[in-house]
């Protein structure tokens, strides 16, 4: 016979508003008496330290090739390109384009689509 599994408590639950900025104020004030604590979440990008678009691609390059054990002169050999061009790309200097993207994903074994 199946077993019951307990039921994990559901006492709060967290709720996110998207309003306009003039009445973000009046919905705070509402919504203030609900509210039993407030979290200090930050979004991800700011908690790595990543504060340009530009250099999530580059990043990804090298946690690939880190991952993988893989040094840049080996990274390059492999997708056929100069070992400058690897470093260049993890710096943020270099774009990606969508055919080095899957050459650098079949590689790294990772979907190309976190270059991009």
């Amino acid at each position: 016979m199946l077993e019951r599994t307990k039921a994990h408590p559901t006492d709060s639950v967290e709720l996110r508003f998207l309003v306009p900025a003039s009445q973000a104020e009046a919905v705070r004030r509402a919504v203030a008496p609900f509210i039993t604590e407030e979290t200090s979440a930050i979004p991800w990008r700011e908690a790595a330290g990543i504060l340009d678009e530009g250099e999530l691609p580059g990043l990804c390059v090298r946690g690939g090739r880190v991952k993988e054990g893989l040094t840049q002169a080996q990274l390059a050999t492999l997708v056929g390109i100069p070992q400058r061009h690897v470093s260049e790309m993890e710096h943020g200097k270099r774009p990606i384009g969508k055919e080095m993207a899957k050459r650098l994903g079949a590689a790294l074994k990772i979907s190309y689509k976190v270059f991009l």
